[in-house]
């Protein structure tokens, strides 16, 4: 095994490991800890959460994010694994710890979209066959902004949960460039209709 592949599969293993940390310690929380103590609205479209706690020079917050609350009750129906797709946005430059924080934002993101059960995207069903079938996240690359405006647009239309993570431009990159696009949790055979052709990160 060549010293690029084992770099990039030890990648690939430490953004899943951490994602997999964040999504445990939300489902370890009491339910009064585990939903937000303020909401923030900065748009009609744009939500952030900010707990008390959480203070304004945290480098890793994210400053904005994207996201359509669609109905996702119609991949019930559709059999085999479900998983989570994380696609990150090459041209950025991000570093790997940044890459990793990114994704844990757009993963926690994509289960607070479909676990609360005021949120149109609210589907238990989907939710328990990703989580009791091992969480399974995969790791994608896409080339720009375009190519995940594309890929966000396509899984709106296949109703499948869908949130883009903006940094808030502390550390490495612009504030408010789109870094991370969730999607998911969905059917695989679903997910494949809209990263098939995409690389792994």
């Amino acid at each position: 095994m060549s010293n690029n592949s084992l770099l990039q599969l030890t990648t690939v293993a430490s953004i899943s490991l951490l994602t997999g940390c964040c999504i445990g310690a939300l489902l370890t929380l009491p339910k009064s800890q585990s939903q937000p103590s303020k909401q923030i609205s900065t748009s009609p479209s744009t939500t952030d959460y900010l707990s008390d706690d959480e203070s304004d020079d945290d480098d890793d917050d994210d400053e904005d994010e994207e996201f359509i609350e669609i109905d996702s009750k119609p991949l019930n129906d559709i059999p085999g694994e479900c998983r989570l797709a994380l696609v990150v946005r090459t041209d950025l430059g991000m570093q790997k710890g940044k890459i990793a924080a990114q994704c844990c934002h757009a993963a926690v993101a994509c289960y607070r979209l479909i676990s609360n059960s005021t949120s149109d995207a609210y589907n238990p069903e989907l939710l328990n066959r990703w989580l009791f079938k091992g969480q399974a996240k995969i790791t994608l690359k896409c080339n720009s902004m375009d190519e995940m405006d594309l890929l966000f647009a396509k899984a709106v239309s296949l109703n499948v949960n869908a949130y883009v993570v903006h940094d808030a431009g502390r550390t490495q990159i612009e504030a408010g460039s789109a870094t991370v696009l969730g999607l998911g949790p969905a059917p695989k055979s679903i997910l494949d209709q809209i990263t098939g052709d995409l690389k792994l990160y």
